[in-house]
């Protein structure tokens, strides 16, 4: 069972962290840190006409984080706060109470559905999209200030 935990599939989008890195000047930077596991993800980002228009991700996490993580670096540009907070809501109900796996921009994150039997490793698994959703949150906060 521990081998469909740890699949081609998810040890390749581990390993292949699209976004990596940090931005020079963001308009708002998230970190969050998975308290059971320690995995930590600093999330940089700006909103465009209430769009992610620039992102970065420095992921420290284990493989089940870094695939979540990849799945959000490769979709996240052009993204909404709503698609973002819908995805992560959608993974955390998919990881938690078995519901359906996410659609739309972020459906690849149905290749998580078998983290579901593993409690201990939900956290580090919905931290990616946890930071992105605080930065973007952050993001049009600062926004509206500013308009």
């Amino acid at each position: 069972m521990i081998d469909d935990l740890y699949s081609s599939k998810i040890l390749g989008l581990a390993a292949n962290m699209p976004l990596a890195g940090r931005l020079a000047a963001p308009q708002a930077r998230a970190e969050k840190v998975a308290k059971l596991c320690g995995s930590r993800i600093v999330v940089d980002l700006d909103l465009t006409g209430g769009l992610v228009s620039a992102f970065a991700q420095e992921v420290q996490a284990c493989a089940l984080g870094q695939a979540a993580a990849a799945i959000l670096g490769s979709h996240v540009i052009g993204a909404s706060l709503e698609e973002i907070k819908a995805a992560r809501d959608a993974l955390r109900a998919m990881l938690k109470d078995h519901g359906p796996a996410p659609t739309g921009r972020f459906a690849d994150l149905a290749v998580l559905e078998v983290v579901r039997d593993y409690p201990a490793r939900h956290a580090s698994t919905l931290l990616a999209f946890e930071a992105a959703l605080s930065a973007a949150e952050q993001a049009r906060s600062l926004v509206a200030d500013r308009g």
